[in-house]
């Protein structure tokens, strides 16, 4: 049943911590309640990382910009309606998919009615921000943001205290056992879905304050500081050893914990630990043995759900054990020789090991990434399962789509429930339906084109104005020569710049691909997007590589090939990419590509995929129906997860490309009209809309958490997990 439009007087709630914005006081008490109930029936997801930017998702600004035509906003509501409006929009603490992946599920989870309440960190630098130049290529900055002018996130307070910070306490410990107080201020940021009548609340540690060691504060800086082993290890214990601790704080009782990857996986030693002190008392630390330890572990992994997300070496945590002399107390490193071991190296602690041997159930994020899974880790082979991975269809969809799709009475009802997708099949044939969609598809590449050729009349003023070299050939021509046409075929690439990810395949032999548009006088645009980690070297030369490429490119194909770079990549100009480009470009190396999600994005707006057949293309793909496949498809083997430059498929993948990519080009440029390409995109709505998002992807978890949902929650979720078994073997 369709929820009641709000009113102003039913968007604010307070609680013992503070005032919130958004939802009715019914709705907060609602979703708390069963938060912090006896039974324990919700979970806590845990995640490093969650993006969920307001500029490409935003239903309370969208519900106070209909009610200003409407309604006059009562005068305690013009502040804080005044700071959605108006205020700052992104909220960086994410770098990629993996955080974009955790904000999507979480906008599912609160569509879907889910009670959950996620954890995280808060970073006051944020991730990097990105400035590229001609010659140096990448330039990481420190990006500044203030948490406090964020509309829907807000510091908590003690209960009856407005003016004291609520605060929890993490103890770390000194090499004689000797206990350093780690401080962190408690925010919530809340994700409402669409319904505007159920949140998920995100509590994020602000561990910057000034009770915190200084090392500790700087530490908690920015997501993913690499800048010595000992900052990474601090930054997952801030996150893992803080969840307990701020659970009881606030009193949420989830009897299931989500780690979303094992960045957070410390959570268990305390999990440990609150056994054995239940069972043996205070003096538990000297009384138990080893194998109390091991039963308190197979207790404290009946309440924890594990996804791991990559077979990439670098993804997974390993730390010197000597490190931990000066952050874990010694009972604590007990435990973690026991189940943290590291087969390689007998001198780390191998955290990935640890979360798959301390939880109840284990997923991959996509069928063929748990072949890869059970390949890696063969001791738990009977455990590891799959959820392929989805996205959030309200979230990336773009708005000219989406009028489309509102429009066609075959797919009533998209917005809350994904699977009507199916019917799409039946559009093929609707000759408004196809030129709505293509003119909506049109729309949006003229709007990234558009983009694209003031970024480059910008960055053709900065040579001018500053010391950057802007990072496109295409700036150091004239306007007129160097400006992009949006009726060209135009491929999109944007993703994180990881070596496995061979950002530059397509480039592998540039004389075969001028050859393929010169002889055939096809035009073609790449737009690539993306940053790589400030300790990934390699992955910054890829960035680079790809700057170095531009001038030869388009010299070489008499100016058909334009090859552009967008810098500071954020989930807004995904956005514009996969909604605004005629095919989505995935070319890692197979099988290194756990799951991938942006071509998912892509396909949500009815955009083909070309792309190896890895992570979840394998699912996607269909015969051909939604996109095209290039490269290796063969088994899977220990000696293909190799990333050396030598063992990366480069000139096979490469020229498999080149095979198949007249066809794409020839059924872009069809005559009189390229219907066959159209067939393509509109097949992706009926065949991978309904699969690939997260609704159906939390309907898998939520059978992983075993909730006692109500009934007409459990038969939703039922029915979206009837739609697709991410497991089948």
């Amino acid at each position: 049943m369709k929820s009641r439009q709000p009113t102003p007087v039913d968007l604010t709630a307070t609680s013992p911590y503070g005032t919130f914005f958004g939802v009715s006081q019914a709705c907060f008490d609602q979703v708390w309640q069963t938060l912090t109930g006896p039974k324990g029936q919700s979970v806590t997801y845990v995640s490093m990382e969650i993006g969920a930017d307001r500029d490409v998702y935003h239903p309370i600004k969208n519900l106070l910009q209909e009610m200003g035509k409407q309604y006059k906003l009562p005068p305690d509501l013009s502040p804080l309606a005044n700071k959605f409006l108006h205020g700052p929009e992104k909220i960086p603490t994410y770098s990629g998919g993996l955080g974009i992946l955790a904000g999507d599920t979480l906008k599912s989870f609160a569509d879907c009615k889910i009670p959950v309440a996620a954890i995280s960190l808060l970073y006051r630098h944020g991730y990097f921000s990105q400035l590229v130049d001609m010659n140096l290529g990448q330039v990481a900055w420190r990006r500044e943001w203030e948490p406090e002018a964020v509309p829907g996130l807000y510091p908590l307070h003690q209960p009856g205290n407005p003016d004291q910070p609520l605060t929890v306490t993490v103890d770390f410990h000194d090499q004689q056992d000797q206990p350093i107080q780690a401080v962190a201020q408690v925010w919530l940021k809340m994700e409402i879905g669409s319904g505007l009548d159920f949140f998920v609340p995100e509590i994020l540690l602000d561990y910057d304050i000034p009770a915190s060691p200084e090392w500790i504060r700087k530490s908690s800086h920015q997501l993913y500081d690499s800048s010595s082993e000992a900052s990474k290890a601090i930054q997952r214990r801030l996150l893992g050893a803080g969840v307990l601790p701020v659970m009881r704080t606030l009193g949420l009782t989830s009897d299931s914990i989500h780690l979303n990857e094992q960045h957070g996986v410390v959570l268990v030693l305390a999990l440990i630990s609150e056994i054995l002190h239940r069972r043996l008392g205070d003096d538990f630390r000297r009384l138990a043995d080893d194998r109390e330890i091991m039963a308190a572990a197979e207790e404290a992994a009946r309440h924890v759900v594990y996804t791991i997300h990559t077979p990439v070496k670098a993804g997974h945590d390993r730390f010197p054990r000597s490190l931990y002399h000066g952050l874990e107390h010694s009972f604590f490193r007990r435990i973690l020789q026991l189940l943290a071991e590291d087969e390689q190296n007998p001198e780390a602690y191998n955290f990935t090991a640890l979360a798959m041997r301390v939880n109840r159930a284990t997923n991959s994020v996509s069928r063929l990434h748990r072949e890869v899974t059970r390949t890696q880790f063969p001791q738990f082979k009977e455990r590891i399962s799959a959820i392929t991975n989805g996205v959030h269809h309200l979230t990336w969809i773009s708005e000219n789509k989406a009028q489309v799709y509102d429009s066609a009475p075959e797919l009533a009802g998209w917005r809350h429930d994904p699977s009507v997708f199916r019917q799409a099949d039946k559009l093929l044939k609707s000759t408004r339906f196809r030129q709505a969609f293509a003119t909506a598809w049109q729309a949006d590449s003229k709007y990234l084109i558009d983009h694209v050729n003031a970024m480059l009349a910008e960055h053709r003023q900065q040579r001018i104005s500053t010391w950057i070299d802007p990072p496109n050939y295409l700036s150091y021509l004239d306007e007129k020569e160097s400006r992009l046409d949006y009726r060209t075929f135009t491929f999109g690439f944007a993703r994180r710049f990881s070596t496995y990810k061979r950002a530059d395949l397509v480039f592998e032999d540039l004389d075969h691909l001028a050859r393929i548009l010169v002889d055939q006088q096809w035009p073609i645009n790449f737009i690539y997007a993306g940053k790589a980690h400030p300790a990934d070297e390699p992955g910054q030369g890829l960035i680079k590589t790809i700057i170095d490429i531009q001038e030869e490119l388009y010299q070489r194909t008499d100016g058909l090939a334009r090859l552009v770079f967008i810098p500071d990549y954020d989930m807004a100009v995904a956005k514009m990419m996969v909604a605004g480009c005629h095919a989505w470009l995935n070319s890692p190396k197979r099988p290194l590509e756990a799951s991938g999600t942006s071509g998912m994005k892509a396909a949500m707006n009815g955009v083909p995929n070309v792309s190896i057949m890895d992570g979840w293309w394998v699912e996607g793909y269909h015969e051909g129906q939604t996109g095209w496949k290039f490269g290796y498809e063969g088994p899977v083997n220990p000696e293909l997860l190799s990333e050396q430059r030598a063992e990366m498929l480069y000139s096979e993948d490469a020229a498999s490309f080149y095979e198949t990519l007249p066809d794409i080009l020839a059924t872009f440029y069809q005559e009189p009209e390229p219907a066959a390409y159209l067939d393509r995109g509109l097949m992706n709505l009926a065949l991978n809309c309904p699969i690939f998002n997260t609704h159906r992807m939390a309907a898998e978890y939520v059978a992983r958490y075993g909730l006692d949902l109500p009934q007409d929650i459990a038969e939703q979720m039922a029915k979206f997990r009837s739609l697709y078994r991410s497991d089948l073997e």
